[in-house]
């Protein structure tokens, strides 16, 4: 009867300290689980900016030049783009007589500099790399006599729209050449992907209105781009935005504002700005807060006027 008695209790000790065990683990799997998914809600979004810097530290990304080719490049483009008439303008304050001729030059003339710093950068590409496949974006900038030196230099186009581009051409060791407008965060992405080398010419101007969009996303703004929705510079900057609307002067700015303090037609809003707005864009949502930035190559006067009209 003892013996009986003490199996029973023994039983009963080892039935209690296994599920005692087995409630522990469990324990642990739930909270390690809860863990898991603490970690996977709480870990932060990588942003397009982030994202673009990842790619920037890359080897195979280049946004300097080369220093070795820029000498010989600095007389191409002397003589590529230089001229002794406006040498001599230039000397005459802006003004020469020929005879009964006045000759003026124009106030604001020639190349900024970042389109200068662009097309030196695919030269310098182009001498850098004499025996590789080079592609090119876009149009380096809106110029044919540059743009024609560049297919003399076989410097290849891709082909396709503004985000309809085709990259099947591009293999792992091509170089690709980023205008002076810059490309979208995708396109760096995919580009990266594939290993080549990026010869990346953006306008630092450029890049400086992203840092402006990456600040409106941060603190919850929509994004008032100035610009033209199928510009590639507009284009690249909106890929950078959370929420944006893109507005090409000031007759839209006025709709837009009239709409922010009056209230409207919701799909008469939508159907206008259709391709002008990010995805899931809702004016009753994403105009209570916003902040202005704009493509480079508007009437910068014109982007401060509809600065000022969103002061309301």
């Amino acid at each position: 009867m003892c013996k009986i008695l003490l199996f029973i209790i023994s039983l009963i000790l080892f039935i209690q300290v296994n599920s005692f065990k087995i409630q522990n683990r469990l324990l642990f799997n739930r909270n390690a689980l809860l863990m898991s998914e603490q970690n996977v809600i709480e870990e932060p979004k990588l942003n397009p900016r982030d994202e673009r810097r990842r790619i920037l530290k890359s080897a195979n990304y280049n946004r300097m030049g080369f220093k070795d080719e820029k000498e010989d490049v600095n007389k191409m483009m002397v003589k590529e783009f230089t001229s002794p008439l406006v040498a001599e303008l230039r000397a005459n304050k802006g003004v020469i007589q020929r005879g009964d001729i006045t000759v003026k030059l124009a106030e604001f003339y020639g190349f900024c500099w970042g389109v200068e710093r662009a097309i030196a950068m695919a030269y310098e590409a182009r001498a850098h790399f004499p025996d590789k496949t080079i592609h090119i974006t876009n149009e380096i900038i809106h110029n044919p006599q540059v743009n024609e030196r560049l297919h003399e230099m076989e410097i290849s186009f891709l082909q396709g729209g503004i985000g309809n581009k085709d990259y099947s051409v591009v293999n792992e060791g091509d170089v690709v050449i980023l205008p002076a407008f810059g490309a979208t965060i995708q396109e760096m992405q995919y580009l990266d992907s594939k290993g080549v080398q990026v010869v990346d010419t953006t306008c630092p101007w450029v890049s400086k209105v992203w840092n402006t969009v990456d600040t409106h996303r941060k603190y919850g703004l929509t994004s008032v781009i100035h610009g033209k929705y199928s510009h590639e510079e507009t284009v690249a900057t909106a890929s950078f935005c959370d929420n944006y609307i893109i507005i090409k002067d000031k007759e839209e700015a006025e709709y837009v504002v009239n709409y922010i303090v009056n209230g409207g037609n919701k799909d008469e809003f939508l159907k206008k700005f259709s391709k002008a707005i990010s995805k899931g864009f809702d004016p009753d949502v994403h105009l209570q807060k916003v902040g202005l930035a704009n493509q480079t190559t508007m009437y910068k006067r014109e982007t401060k006027e509809i600065g000022r009209m969103f002061e309301v």
